[in-house]
């Protein structure tokens, strides 16, 4: 039940939002910046609402971690659709998500995202994706934080939550070439507001009738934003540990200590 709330909830806000983005876009012609900060804080506004139609309980640690006065780089692991919903709604400043080609394409959903400094990326076309980081190195160059999912596809291992899949090259190249702040994100938790319940109606239609699991459940989410990393902690020049390995290392910790705390 929870889910069809949440699709008919996202489908009316897009809808009824396009006359916003129509006056967001007047304001911008005289206070650019008023009207991203406006735009950036009406879809917080509107994602926290989607929490808590999914019944999300969600509790966010190291926040003081996060600069506030700079544009970041934030890296996280990646188990559910969730994930954007549940960290976009924290970003205290202006933040582009780097998503997949195909969500460009979906109605509405990519209007909203493109005026929100989102970029897509073209994994088939390797000269669109240079162009798609290039883009995003600008963007934080102006002040524009950025965040990606290194692994580049959803996790579906259920047994282990600290394994992460191989990080897709060029993940790092952003704060490569702009020296901004790292920010890893350990969320735990996400794939249990959709996706695993989605496997529960699919195996319980297989052996029995069942309610639908969202219809009673309170999902505990997590994130935890580890400190940043700076530049040069990460790329250390005798090369005896790679970003990746390094990063790999932060962010399996951090999620192995919320999984026994």
């Amino acid at each position: 039940m929870r889910t069809i709330i949440v699709v008919i909830y996202v489908f009316l806000f897009l809808i009824l939002g396009l006359p916003v983005l129509g006056i967001e876009w007047i304001i911008a012609k005289f206070d650019k910046h008023a009207a991203d900060i406006s735009q950036l804080r009406i879809v917080q506004w509107g994602l926290r609402c989607v929490s808590f139609l999914a019944g999300v309980h969600l509790t966010v640690e190291g926040k003081e971690h996060v600069p506030t006065d700079q544009a970041v780089l934030y890296i996280g692991n990646h188990r559910s659709i969730f994930d954007i919903v549940i960290t976009y709604a924290q970003c205290p400043n202006l933040t582009g998500y780097i998503s997949k080609d195909g969500v460009n394409k979906v109605p509405l959903l990519g209007i909203w995202m493109r005026r929100l400094y989102c970029l897509f990326l073209d994994r088939k076309d390797l000269k669109q994706g240079l162009k798609t980081i290039l883009t995003a190195i600008d963007q934080v160059k102006s002040g524009i934080s950025i965040c990606i999912f290194p692994e580049g596809t959803r996790n579906r291992d259920r047994e282990d939550a600290t394994m992460l899949l191989p990080f897709k090259d060029g993940s790092f190249k952003i704060a490569q070439k702009t020296g901004c702040p790292i920010i890893p994100m350990a969320l735990t938790g996400t794939a249990d507001i959709f996706e695993n319940q989605i496997r529960e109606v699919v195996m319980n239609q297989t052996t029995k009738p069942a309610a639908c699991p969202d219809s009673v459940r309170v999902e505990r989410i997590q994130i935890s934003h580890g400190r940043a990393i700076r530049v040069v902690s990460v790329f250390p020049k005798n090369g005896s540990q790679t970003a990746e390995e390094k990063l790999r290392v932060l962010a399996a910790l951090e999620l192995q200590r919320k999984k026994s705390a």
